[in-house]
């Protein structure tokens, strides 16, 4: 399985945002485990480097940033997904464009605490609770 992690379940991990962080940090460990494969969009890295440096400065968000490349995949963003990305009937673009990021590089699932804002996505659509219930159960079939 190949998830695409959305930028609030990584963020609920790096902020410790309770009560998220338990959950996401069990999927993110799950994927450094090798249980599952994890893929974070261009997107988020940016956001995230964004986010990081202003916190705690260019070389701490550098370190950090370093640290989720060497666990996730990256899904690119090009025309073609930004194209993609404007057919959708989607209400917030930046969901649509993680979508068919996630759909380009063959991602089977998205991981997201905005569920809802997914209503039309074709491929399965997890809240972190959710994944950590599937893949617990796959693991114990």
């Amino acid at each position: 399985m190949k998830v695409l992690f959305d930028t609030n379940v990584v963020l609920d991990v790096l902020l410790a945002r309770e009560p998220h962080a338990v959950v996401a940090a069990k999927l993110l460990a799950l994927v450094d485990k090798g249980e599952f494969e994890g893929v974070i969009c261009a997107t988020t890295v940016t956001t995230i480097h964004y986010l990081a440096a202003k916190a705690v400065g260019p070389d701490p968000a550098k370190r950090c940033l370093r640290e989720l490349l060497a666990l996730f995949d990256v899904a690119g963003v090009d025309r073609d997904v930004l194209d993609s990305a404007l057919g959708l009937d989607f209400q917030d673009f930046e969901d649509a464009v993680l979508h068919e990021a996630a759909r380009a590089a063959g991602a089977t699932a998205i991981v997201t605490r905005n569920g809802k804002d997914f209503g039309n996505a074709v491929i399965p659509v997890f809240e972190p609770h959710e994944l950590l219930a599937a893949v617990v159960a796959a693991n114990d079939s």
